[in-house]
């Protein structure tokens, strides 16, 4: 007698970001036998990649390892649409998952369509409606968006802006983000930071967290934060910076603010140092989607360097602040977070704006449900 096959599912995997909200999905797709599930990668950021690969100790089916030196999206778009189009047609995945807002996305959420394969996309809904911030983000997730057959969004908000651009209700579900579901899941009480950098911390003096890493924060938005940033140096304060290492930010960041006292300049941070960190710190000064996510469970305020977000549930609950890049008001807000405890206060919440941690448990339901007819 023919054993029946067991439903295949490809889950995409591109930067480092989309390794940390998909992980707790594949994770809980392999605790169902019926589900035959793995795990293809672009290589997209490929140093930072592995090692979150490792820290949430997965391993890769497919490799694709796209990325060159100095390539530019039309180049990657390219290289994507070749070999991740080429897979497909080998493997033959009866759903394809990814998440999220990269080039990876767009271009295999657009592979799927061309041969028919179901798509899911994780973090759905997401808009800043500006297309040119966050760029190339706020095109490609509409595109992801516009072909997906299931949209797990992660809040009431992401599953408004679907239903407003015409997607059908039946195929959206609002799931919390799986990012939620990586910090109760890596976060730890005593951790000890592997970058050794982070071992000259001090505590008990305010801690502000740094990152930046947009492409149109490049050139003078970029500038003006490092300005704000070496005037807060001249504060009582202690200041981290993982370093992104495009060439756009880390030359600026290096040049201006290395040999600053209490600005510690790292490389880009595993993620369990980086989360643990993010426990650690007074309040962050970020462009980062993921950051304005999961700051807000470990109640610490947020600076928002850009001048639209396309998460606006951290501002909505007065825990995070747009300030753009404009030097004044990056220090203008930073000192009344150091400076007046009520401020301070009115910003540091604890909430749960994202998901309890069981968005995983919720997808993998879904998908069970909708195509095997099985809870």
């Amino acid at each position: 007698m023919k054993l029946k096959r067991r439903f295949k599912v490809l889950i995409v995997i591109g930067p480092r970001p989309e390794v940390i909200k998909l992980a707790p999905i594949f994770l809980e797709f392999r605790k169902h036998k019926e589900l035959n599930t793995e795990i293809l990668l672009t290589g997209q950021h490929r140093q930072l990649t592995d090692q979150a690969m490792k820290d949430f100790g997965l391993k890769a089916k497919y490799d694709l390892n796209l990325m060159k030196k100095g390539q530019g999206l039309e180049e990657l778009s390219a290289r994507i649409f070749l070999k991740f189009g080429t897979i497909l047609k080998r493997i033959k995945p009866d759903l394809v998952i990814a998440e999220g807002d990269t080039t990876t996305t767009a271009i295999c959420s657009i592979c799927c369509y061309y041969q028919k394969i179901p798509f899911a996309h994780v973090e759905a809904g997401l808009r800043s409606f500006d297309k040119f911030q966050p760029f190339p983000e706020e095109i490609n997730r509409m595109i992801a968006d516009i072909i997906a057959d299931l949209h797990f969004a992660p809040t009431n908000d992401a599953r408004e802006n679907l239903i407003a651009s015409g997607i059908d209700g039946k195929g959206i579900f609002v799931t919390g983000n799986t990012v939620i579901d990586s910090l109760l899941l890596l976060s730890k009480k005593n951790h000890k930071f592997r970058d050794t950098n982070l071992n000259s911390i001090k505590e008990g003096k305010p801690l502000i967290l740094v990152t930046m890493h947009r492409r149109e924060s490049f050139g003078r938005p970029i500038k003006e934060v490092i300005a704000a940033l070496k005037e807060l140096n001249k504060e009582d304060v202690q200041i981290v910076y993982p370093v992104h290492l495009n060439p756009n930010v880390k030359g600026p960041v290096y040049k201006s603010l290395s040999g600053c006292k209490n600005i510690i300049l790292t490389d880009p941070l595993n993620y369990l140092d980086f989360i643990n960190l993010m426990k650690k710190c007074s309040f962050i000064l970020t462009d980062s989607g993921g950051v304005q996510e999961e700051a807000p469970t470990f109640g610490k305020p947020i600076l928002v360097l850009r001048n639209v977000t396309e998460r606006p549930e951290g501002v909505k609950a007065g825990i995070a602040k747009l300030v753009g890049t404009n030097r004044r008001k990056i220090l203008r807000f930073s000192n009344l977070l150091l400076n007046n405890k009520k401020f301070y206060s009115s910003m540091a919440k604890k909430k749960g704006l994202y998901g309890a941690g069981d968005a995983s448990k919720k997808i993998v339901k879904i998908v069970k449900t909708r195509f095997l007819n099985s809870n």
